[in-house]
């Protein structure tokens, strides 16, 4: 392997899970890249890059894992982070969105002052399939007043489509697959 490949190198620590959490779904686990600190490093690196200049005032995540690799981004950028969250998670005033998914529907959270007026925010997250989660938290951060620069994910399943559900965002993943 190329020392330089990095997208390699990243692609080794996904972890395949056949059939979770359903038979069909092969579950993408990002537990062996989140243990290795350098690939974590490196991962974090390359997804914030073409964001750096883009005067990004805040970070969010959608639960869970997008807590993971939006709260370092956050801190790589020197920015604040809005966790998006599941219903009944947050303590104060909140404003929500639901959206549908394959299976159901869900809804996503945050704290009515967890953006500024014209804030300018980076989406993160672990994976991006249909697109589903992503545009909800779109939605939900633009009613709060936040403008979004990018979207960020470490996976995208291209043959889910979700890129094309988010059509007009500034959209950047490392590992397509």
């Amino acid at each position: 392997m190329n020392p330089f490949d990095w997208r390699s190198r990243l692609g080794e620590k996904i972890r395949n899970i056949p059939d979770f959490p359903e038979p069909g779904i092969q579950f993408k686990d990002i537990t062996p890249l989140v243990k290795d600190p350098t690939a974590l490093r490196l991962a974090i690196h390359h997804l914030i890059h073409p964001f750096v200049n883009l005067s990004v005032t805040a970070v969010a995540g959608m639960e869970a894992r997008g807590f993971i690799f939006g709260s370092l981004a956050a801190w790589e950028l020197g920015v604040s982070f809005v966790p998006l969250r599941k219903p009944g998670k947050l303590p104060y005033d909140v404003q929500s969105v639901s959206y549908a998914l394959e299976y159901g529907e869900s809804t996503l959270e945050a704290h009515v002052d967890a953006v500024s007026l014209g804030d300018r925010v980076l989406l993160v997250d672990d994976l991006l399939a249909t697109g589903g989660t992503a545009q909800a938290s779109c939605e939900l951060l633009e009613t709060l007043g936040a403008q979004i620069v990018g979207l960020a994910f470490v996976i995208e399943l291209e043959a889910l489509k979700g890129r094309e559900r988010l059509a007009g965002q500034n959209i950047h993943s490392l590992l397509p697959l």
